[in-house]
């Protein structure tokens, strides 16, 4: 089945599998096909908007260019002159042509603008939110149109948190929510949704002077930023919480985690796939899974390409995965693994490793290292590590590695550390340095559940999805370095 991504790294895909859609430039003419929802652009558009006020004398026949070799790369099987299906003309322009479910930012926002009881709600906001990868179309962040698409998705990013929120408060979950509507609040101070529904929470908890605490805070942040007092919604919220008239909450309903929290956090079984061209050192780490109860062999695969098959068809918790194999190894496998949806956590094993793939595993988002000569007991704690969203970094060789790599640019890292607070930075510090969310929350004196509502605000604020990036960023920003004594700013 043919789809496309564009929450996240823009690319399309056949079966799981990404297509080579070319260089920049040619991608754009895809991505704005894209945008427009199916609906047809002109030519001139095209050429207006990827060369803005400076198009090539070729333009014209540059773009027929670009959907010519699109097309082949979406259709590879559709016959010379026969019609195409998916990038198709349209007078005067061209369209895409493709189902909602093939496109993540058109399911998305199918999602957001879906309606129901509040159980089906919030099914569709974990659905919908579960779809981004990343910021969207940001590769294309130099041309108007995708900024003003990323901005607009982005909006509905938010209300799907907010609809979540509200769904769940209508179930009573009120408890599980609170950490994640303070980092949404402390985000996005001027919405008046994001301060409503943190107030209503932390009143539903029995926290009635903190909700009122929130409200005073959104007052001093609107006063500040924009000149403003409450507005008359949360004015009335403040003064039915005084009066203690605010509706409570469904005693019958318990919080509940979400469906895809990691089975190490609801105390089930994790299934791991095992990847390693040595059948000798699969049947090791199938031992070690089988002497764990908590812990089971959901596959193994001896290349790249049946690590992938296998995640597909197993849908593991965590992959076990040989840095160096036959047909596929296991860099561009791990690439391919943690670029799909909704994908499991990476560990790479390792004899040795060279620097330089040690190092692009890290940028590409997997969990850690293990060597392949580790006792048992690290491979169990690893795997329950992984699956709870630790990264598995020794300091010794994270630090060897960004010393060899200093300097290095690449233009998929992410913007400056700048408009981050230094609670937050603090926060970066310390995951920088390896510690667990207890251990961070144990040395700045802050619960376990505010570490974590910071660190996944700080993977959203900077792009990223996985802790192991958060490590690299650190160091490459220059918040971080080699040797350095940690600092922080709330001690």
């Amino acid at each position: 089945m043919l789809t496309f991504t564009a929450l996240g790294p823009f690319q399309a895909w056949t079966d799981g599998s990404p297509l080579d859609l070319g260089g920049q430039r040619q991608r754009a003419v895809l991505a704005r096909l894209l945008v427009a929802g199916g609906r047809a652009v002109p030519v001139n558009t095209l050429i207006d908007e990827l060369w803005p006020g400076n198009p090539p004398a070729q333009a014209l026949s540059t773009i027929q260019g670009y959907v010519s070799r699109l097309r082949r790369a979406l259709e590879p099987g559709r016959a010379p002159r026969e019609e195409a299906e998916v990038l198709v003309s349209a007078p005067p322009g061209y369209a895409l042509r493709a189902g909602t479910g093939q496109v993540d930012a058109w399911r998305f926002e199918s999602l957001v603008k879906s309606d129901g009881p509040p159980a089906q709600v919030w099914a569709d906001m974990e659905t919908a939110l579960g779809l981004w990868r990343g910021p969207a179309l940001a590769e294309f962040a130099d041309l108007s149109w995708a900024v003003t698409e990323a901005s607009r998705l982005e909006e509905l990013r938010l209300i799907a948190v907010e609809r979540r929120a509200d769904a769940g408060l209508a179930l009573g979950r009120a408890t599980s929510l609170v950490a994640d509507l303070e980092a949404h609040a402390a985000e996005h101070p001027l919405r008046e949704e994001a301060w409503r529904l943190l107030a209503v929470a932390l009143y539903r908890m029995g926290r009635q002077g903190d909700a009122l605490a929130a409200l005073r805070r959104a007052r001093a942040v609107w006063r500040d930023e924009l000149g403003l007092d409450l507005t008359a919604g949360l004015k009335r919220l403040e003064a039915d919480m005084l009066a203690q008239r605010l509706e409570e909450p469904p005693p019958s309903a318990p919080p509940s985690a979400p469906a895809e929290a990691p089975a190490a956090a609801s105390g089930g079984v994790l299934h791991v796939l095992v990847a390693d061209d040595q059948a000798l050192v699969r049947a090791g780490v199938k031992a070690m899974i089988a002497s764990d109860p908590g812990v089971r062999l959901a596959g193994e695969a001896a290349n790249g390409e049946e690590a992938i098959a296998g995640v597909r068809a197993t849908r593991p918790d965590v992959v076990l995965l040989d840095i160096q194999m036959p047909h596929l190894d296991g860099l561009a496998a791990a690439r391919r693994i943690l670029a799909g949806e909704d994908p499991p956590k990476v560990v790479m094993m390792t004899t040795f490793g060279s620097d330089e793939n040690l190092y692009a595993a890290l940028r590409a988002g997997v969990s850690g290292f293990l060597l392949k000569t580790a006792p048992p007991e690290q491979f169990l704690a690893a795997i329950r590590a992984a699956a709870a969203g630790d990264a598995l970094i020794d300091p010794a060789m994270t630090t060897r590695l960004i010393s060899a790599f200093a300097g290095r640019t690449d233009p998929s890292s992410p913007p400056a550390l700048a408009g981050l607070s230094d609670a937050r930075l603090d926060v970066l510090k310390l995951v920088a340095r390896g510690l667990t969310n207890r251990q961070i929350g144990q040395t700045l004196a802050l619960p376990e559940e505010e570490v974590g509502a910071m660190v996944k605000s700080l993977l959203e604020h900077l792009g990223l999805f996985d802790r192991a990036q958060l490590v690299m960023t650190a160091y490459e920003s220059g918040l971080v370095t080699p040797g350095e004594k940690a600092h922080f700013s709330s001690l």
